[in-house]
């Protein structure tokens, strides 16, 4: 079992991605605590710190379209996750299938 403790050493918050499991479309950036990662690990789906609301909340639990995660990395430093998973609708509050569909010209 992976020590949850590492994660947190340098940051009570961290961000995690989400990525379709099936695609690899890059869905969503977020930002989670140790709970929100407890919770994601015995419900299987995605759990996150809401920065604005300063709580906890779970990716569709307004809308119905939940995150179903089927696996959890962590980068290199271990001070990042990704989850791949399954969404159940769009990802994104608009209605997109991810959060990322504004293109920037370079």
């Amino acid at each position: 079992m992976f020590d949850l403790n590492l994660l947190f050493q340098k940051s009570e918050l961290i961000p995690v991605i989400i990525q379709n499991a099936d695609t690899l479309q890059v869905l969503m950036l977020g930002f989670t605590n140790r709970e929100a990662v407890e919770r994601t690990l015995a419900t299987r789906t995605a759990w996150f710190w809401s920065r604005s609301r300063q709580k906890l909340w779970q990716k569709g639990e307004s809308s119905g379209n939940f995150l179903h995660v089927l696996e959890m990395r962590t980068d290199c430093d271990t001070d990042t996750l990704l989850y791949l998973c399954r969404p159940d609708g769009p990802t994104c509050h608009t209605g997109s299938e991810s959060c990322f569909f504004r293109e920037i010209a370079i």
